[in-house]
Parts: C-alpha cells; sequence; structure tokens
C-alpha cells in the first residue's frame, strides 16, 4: 500500500508553530513551561515546539522525554529523562505526534498525578478521534478522520522525509 502524504515539510512545520503560538498564548504568564515529548517523534515535536517558544517569547520552555513502551505501557514504568523535580509548580505540555485512542497518553500522564503540578496540557500534532480512554487533547495541529485500517505516520526527525502520510 502506497503512503499519500497529507502535510508536506513546510506544512508540518507551520502546524508546529501555530502550536507553539498557542502554547504562549495561554500560558504567557508563566516564566518557565515544560513540553514533555513522548520518545520517538513525539520527542521531536516537543523539541519543535520549544524552538519556537524561544523565538516568539522570552518564555522558558524546556523539552523532556518521556519513555514508555506505547505497545504495552502497563507492563513498565513510564520514566523521563530527568528528575520529577523538574515539574514540580510547573506548567506541563504533553505531546505526541499522533492522538488516536488516547491510550499512550493516558500512561504519559499518570506519573504526573502524583506531583504537585500548575497546570497539565495536551498537544498533539494529528488527531484521529477514536477515543477509546478519556483524553482529549488542548492544542491540535491536524485533525483526520480516517478508517480503523489506516495507518498516520508522523515524520519529525528526518528533513528529507518531514510530513504527515497515510497508509
Amino acid at each position: 500500500m502506497s503512503a499519500k502524504q497529507l502535510l508536506d515539510g513546510p506544512a508540518l512545520l507551520q502546524k508546529i508553530r501555530r502550536i507553539a503560538f498557542q502554547i504562549y498564548e495561554n500560558n504567557f504568564e508563566e516564566k518557565e513551561i515544560i513540553i514533555a515529548g513522548v520518545i520517538g517523534e513525539g520527542f521531536s515535536l516537543a523539541e519543535f515546539i520549544c524552538e519556537h517558544i524561544h523565538d516568539i517569547s522570552k518564555m522558558s520552555a524546556q523539552a523532556v522525554a518521556i519513555r514508555l513502551n506505547k505497545e504495552v505501557p502497563y507492563e513498565s514504568p513510564v520514566e523521563f529523562d530527568c528528575d520529577l523535580s523538574v515539574f514540580e509548580n510547573k506548567v506541563i505540555i504533553v505531546v505526541d505526534d499522533v492522538l488516536n485512542t488516547g491510550r499512550t497518553f493516558s500512561y504519559s500522564l499518570a506519573p504526573f498525578l502524583s506531583i504537585p503540578v500548575k497546570k497539565i496540557q495536551v498537544a498533539v500534532l494529528v488527531d484521529r478521534n477514536y477515543r477509546k480512554f478519556p483524553i482529549s487533547a488542548d492544542y491540535i495541529g491536524y485533525e483526520l478522520s480516517t478508517t480503523l485500517a489506516e495507518h498516520v505516520q508522523v515524520i519529525i526527525s528526518d528533513e528529507k522525509m518531514r510530513g504527515v502520510y497515510l497508509r
């Protein structure tokens, strides 16, 4: 099955920049926020959002990697590439490339329930609207209705292949 490109590299970067502006507008009073991205393209998205926030504001935005097994997230703990104290009393934006059932986000958000944070928000590049878990995104780059058999692939980290594809 061949892939259909839904967003090319420039369009994808424009969506990311728009998400960064929305995050800044909704959190402009903060001096520092944490952009926590699910490892893989979600973390690449977090890094890009941080770059844009630095470009458009004086706000400090730190990218943090969330590590979990996306296939069976309940079998191993969710881990971060920093100490949990980094999150205390901060606004946390949890990001991933695609929001489908909400399972990955549900497990990604769980560790924050035991940390005193100001606010937790969710940002996603592509929202497919097939929820099985009660997760909704505060920031959405692109909404897409697909069949369950179709697969959405987001490539952010590879500059030559950058885009959103439907397979």
